[in-house]
């Protein structure tokens, strides 16, 4: 067997037993909010899919963080940019544009910017915190210079984009019948598939494409991918497209959900995304790390939101210091992990 084997399934089973971690700690989270929060309807699968309703943005930006950070590198710009895109589609179609043609601007958009960025850090070396930073700041004041007040998206505005927010996808089970004897059927809505569809084909482009197979390999060691052929500024630049063109993505779900445009949007979206990754056992230092495990973080992050909001006497802030905690431990935890490779490879 040679070395490169061996290293790839310890590398493996580190990012196996991560996900483990993340799923069990998902899952132990959500059953005590059953547990505690079950006369307040915690146990209902709406309460589930309420989660995913919420965080279907937040889904879409972490895939695209995650395969971001899988090549050791960061964006911080995805905050801005999906508050820029809900602000695009807000006051366009107050202007009269019809939804699908501001849909096609705003992923266009994020095609462009992630180019932009891709060629600075992927050809021009620049470090990506810098680069994103700036695009960050870009974006943010972009947002204002489209409009400084919140556009909220109404039925008279645009009935089309309205009608396909307000849409419910019943499922045919895990229904329950209210206090006044009317049977409440759980629903998802259309964001809610987009994020999924996401997930999956994201999913599938890891495991089973070459540049998949590639992002793993430039995050792993940058110098051995070159040295196997492998053009890594070439694949930097285009995982940096996919992040921003998955942003939009994110950023139509989001505004689908919030129906409204606002300069103070997706603040600290980035920091959720990347804290989501990192808990779902994404390595900050590249090479490791799924888009399932982000999933789960982006549920256990969801999670926290919801127990604290059925408590309703915790402070708002109480999800921020949650995560952080979680983020340090699931840090450290890696650094466990690395350490012991590092050990058995000598």
């Amino acid at each position: 067997m040679s070395a490169g084997t061996v290293s790839k399934k310890k590398a493996l089973n580190s990012h196996t037993i991560l996900l483990i971690v993340t799923i069990i700690l998902f899952v132990v989270l959500y059953a005590g909010g059953c547990i505690a929060y079950g006369s307040k309807g915690f146990t209902h699968l709406q309460t589930f899919l309420n989660i995913l309703i919420t965080n279907a943005g937040l889904i879409c930006v972490a895939c695209g963080l995650t395969c971001v950070m899988l090549t050791a590198g960061i964006d911080i710009s995805v905050g801005g940019l999906v508050a820029m895109d809900c602000m695009l589609l807000a006051t366009g179609m107050r202007s009269g544009i019809g939804a699908f043609p501001m849909i096609v601007i705003v992923l266009v958009i994020g095609l462009i910017f992630g180019a932009i960025q891709g060629y600075l850090i992927g050809y021009l070396e620049i470090q990506p915190f810098i680069v994103t930073m700036a695009g960050m700041f870009f974006t943010r004041g972009m947002t204002a210079v489209i409009c400084t007040e919140q556009v909220s998206i109404t039925q008279d505005m645009n009935k089309a984009f309205y009608d396909i927010a307000n849409i419910k996808i019943k499922l045919p089970f895990g229904g329950y019948v209210n206090g006044k004897g009317v049977y409440m059927a759980p629903y998802v809505r259309v964001g809610v598939v987009i994020a999924l569809c996401v997930l999956i084909l994201i999913f599938l482009m890891l495991r089973y494409t070459r540049f998949g197979r590639s992002l793993y390999a430039v995050g792993g060691n940058a110098q051995s991918a070159a040295m196997m052929g492998l053009n890594v500024k070439k694949i930097k630049m285009k995982t940096y497209i996919l992040s921003s063109f998955l942003s939009s993505i994110g950023g139509i779900c989001f505004c689908l959900n919030t129906m409204s445009g606002s300069v103070q949007q997706a603040l600290g979206l980035e920091m959720d995304a990347i804290s989501s990754a990192v808990i779902g056992g994404t390595l900050l230092t590249g090479g490791v790390g799924n888009v399932i495990g982000s999933f789960f973080g982006v549920l256990i992050n969801g999670t926290i939101s919801s127990i604290v909001k059925t408590n309703g006497k915790l402070a708002s802030s109480w999800p921020n210091i949650l995560t952080a905690a979680l983020l340090f431990l699931f840090i450290v935890i890696q650094s466990i992990a690395a350490s012991l490779r590092t050990k058995k490879a000598k």
